[in-house]
């Protein structure tokens, strides 16, 4: 378990914690309630919790069996067992409890998971380095790509490191059949790595691949700049790259490679070592999945 002791939602806190073998954020049921319900005292909360309990356990209601108990620290900063549950639980409990806040709560529950992930994910990519990981894996193989992405999403995806097994797109664009996507990584697997353009070529063509359910970019960012500096000694320095530049040029990139063999070209350094250049070229590689404001 990993405490974030506050998560804000409707400009009230939120006591919630990480269950790391779930691979889930837990919240308190009663913090929920008090955002629900626009209680500020914890009692009237706790007293609106309690019947409620009692409503749904007589109408066989299974959101209270989901519920666990762990203890969290209180505003006397002690720590007493409280009622916590899992976004899918708290938005079952949300529908049931009349309020104006249940869209927008909705919402911010989907927005605090996927930060929580981009961060801690974050956080593993820069451990490759630091942990002198990053030179043991294999480079432009199925099964390095496989490594990093398990590497940075283990416990924070259930499919961390597994080849997806349902088809999938984005903006209209349809990526590889998942029927045949294990023969297509295969193919690619045996591609070219001779030039700088055989080995752009390789990233594109795994791009359109894109062999996971979440997280491909990331992942496959850093395991292009493996395959550089394995045959080129080189890696790109992404800091040089504008965001929305190098998102059009991979949309464009399966009919069109021009434009992102020219943005990677333009970007290239020497410095394959420097740990500075490693960990701005991860906070780069996250930032290009940011959601623009």
């Amino acid at each position: 378990m990993t405490e974030n002791p506050i998560a804000v939602f409707q400009d009230v806190k939120v006591r919630s914690i990480w269950d790391e073998e779930g691979s889930r954020w837990l919240y308190s049921v009663v913090d929920i309630i008090a955002v629900m319900t626009g209680q500020e005292d914890q009692l009237t909360a706790r007293n609106y919790w309690k019947k409620l309990k009692q409503r749904l356990t007589a109408v066989g209601n299974e959101s209270v069996t989901k519920c666990h108990q762990l203890k969290l620290p209180a505003a006397d900063g002690k720590k007493y067992l409280t009622d916590v549950a899992d976004a899918e639980c708290v938005l079952e409990l949300i529908r049931l409890i009349p309020s104006k806040k249940a869209e927008r709560l909705k919402q911010q529950f989907a927005e605090n998971e996927q930060n929580i992930i981009d961060e801690l994910s974050k956080e593993k990519a820069k451990g490759l380095f630091d942990k002198g990981i990053i030179d043991n894996i294999e480079a432009g193989t199925v099964n390095g790509l496989m490594f990093i992405h398990k590497y940075l999403f283990s416990g924070l995806y259930s499919f961390a490191g597994q080849v997806r097994k349902q088809n999938i797109s984005k903006g209209g664009f349809k990526f590889a059949n998942a029927q045949f996507l294990k023969e297509n990584l295969g193919e690619i697997e045996k591609m070219s790595e001779s030039t700088l353009e055989d080995i752009i070529t390789k990233y594109i063509e795994m791009n359109v691949a894109h062999p996971f359910m979440e997280g491909n970019g990331r992942s496959t960012r850093i395991w292009l700049d493996l395959m550089l500096k394995k045959n080129i000694s080189r890696c790109v320095d992404w800091q040089k790259i504008n965001k929305h530049d190098y998102l059009s040029a991979m949309e464009k990139s399966a009919v069109d490679a021009n434009d992102i063999k020219e943005l990677l070209s333009g970007a290239l350094t020497s410095k394959i070592d420097d740990r500075e250049m490693f960990m701005k070229g991860i906070d780069h590689s996250y930032y290009y999945e940011e959601p623009d404001a």
